[in-house]
């Protein structure tokens, strides 16, 4: 049974919280500042959100008759008949109040004005798969990933570190490419669900525009991602832009495998393109720690 719970917390998609954050904790290094406690929290914070949202997309899914038994994607242990759909709300309740008291700690790092902005990231965990308008349902989900898993950690993490808004256009535009490489996870998890999600009636952007237009944003969105960082790179040794270069390398090499495959084939690449995201946070924060 924890097996199943393993699976529907979708580990191979929790890389993108861990990102924003490390991107966040790298910025902040940069302008001289690390302050390891709200760090943690934040980390705490994003990932419990993200598994709070993993178990709710199941559960909403699975009670608006969006999956079906057999598909391409993960396992849903809901679906499957591996989780009752009782205990799997019940758990994505569970997680948003481990997501809140989390967050409530990080006030007495970043003060009051933060709770309405925790609130919304908690509403956006459920209302991404649930509520009257779905976002994942109406072509949506990609801008709220590009907010809620690039713009929010990247500037929140960084503000709790530093306290201030200094170099703001730079931490803005950080946090924008994070979220644009995010996005990019979602991409492939729609990609490969194109028919299932037609057929009943969920319009994702690969529905909406297909699969050649998606491709196409995929691959763009990881070249724009490295462009918009140019005033970051600039401030950067000339030996800094290895990450960059080793970003797109990875990126160019799993977009290619992305347009020759299909169905079931399309899972490894949604955690290659999870993971190539970590890489580039992961790289990006020991590029500033060697020149701090």
């Amino acid at each position: 049974m924890l097996k199943k719970w393993i699976e529907a917390m979708r580990l191979r998609t929790i890389p993108v919280s861990v990102a924003g954050v490390i991107t966040g904790c790298a910025c902040a290094l940069w302008q001289g500042s690390f302050h390891w406690v709200p760090a943690l929290l934040c980390l705490l914070f994003a990932v419990s959100a993200q598994i709070a949202s993993n178990f709710g997309n199941e559960y909403f899914d699975y009670k608006n008759g969006i999956d079906r038994k057999g598909r391409n994607g993960f396992r849903r242990g809901v679906t499957e008949g591996d989780i009752t759909p009782q205990a799997m709300r019940y758990a994505t309740f569970v997680m948003l109040g481990i997501a809140a008291v989390i967050g409530c700690s990080l006030l007495l790092f970043g003060g009051l004005w933060l709770l309405p902005i925790g609130c919304a990231i908690l509403l956006f965990a459920i209302a991404y798969s649930a509520g009257p308008y779905p976002l994942s349902h109406h072509g949506l989900g990609d801008v709220a990933v590009i907010v809620f898993f690039g713009i929010v950690p990247v500037t929140l993490t960084y503000y709790l570190q530093t306290g201030t808004w200094q170099a703001l256009p730079t931490l803005i535009t950080t946090a924008t490419a994070t979220g644009l490489l995010a996005a990019n996870v979602l991409i492939v998890n729609n990609y490969r669900d194109m028919e299932d999600d037609k057929a009943v009636g969920k319009r994702t952007t690969v529905v909406i525009f297909g699969r050649k237009a998606m491709s196409c944003t995929y691959l763009f969105s990881g070249i724009a991602a490295m462009a918009i960082m140019i005033p970051l790179w600039l401030g950067l040794p000339l030996w800094a832009l290895c990450v960059p270069l080793i970003y797109l390398l990875a990126h160019v090499l799993t977009w290619r495998a992305l347009t020759r495959s299909t169905g079931a084939a399309l899972n490894p690449l949604l955690g290659r393109t999870a993971a190539n995201l970590l890489l580039f946070a992961m790289l990006l924060l020991a590029s500033v720690l060697l020149c701090v």
